[in-house]
């Protein structure tokens, strides 16, 4: 295992319980449930939740990500580490630029 394991997971209600519980807990990770307000009217945002989705959505730019081309999930993997630092260049070239 490497040392950026994942220690801190932000989920939904759908897993709340203790089985999600026990599953994290075995591979060492803090579950937090993102819960809904109580009193919820309209569009709530819930916190944190959009960055993953806004990351899948980045992904989503990259066709050999969309498609399911690979045949090792170490392959897949690789190519997302290779997509988000494109991602990420293109931010600080962006960043550079305006300043």
């Amino acid at each position: 295992m490497t040392d950026d394991a994942v220690e801190h997971a932000r989920v939904d209600q759908g897993y709340t319980g203790q089985r999600a519980a026990n599953a994290a807990a075995k591979h060492g990770i803090a579950l937090e449930v993102v819960k809904l307000p109580e009193a919820k009217r309209g569009f709530v945002l819930l916190p944190r939740r959009w960055v993953v989705e806004r990351s899948f959505a980045w992904a989503t730019r990259f066709r050999r990500l969309v498609k399911n081309y690979e045949r090792y999930a170490e392959t897949l993997a690789e190519l997302h580490v290779v997509a988000f630092a494109c991602l990420m260049m293109r931010q600080v070239i962006a960043s550079a630029a305006v300043s």
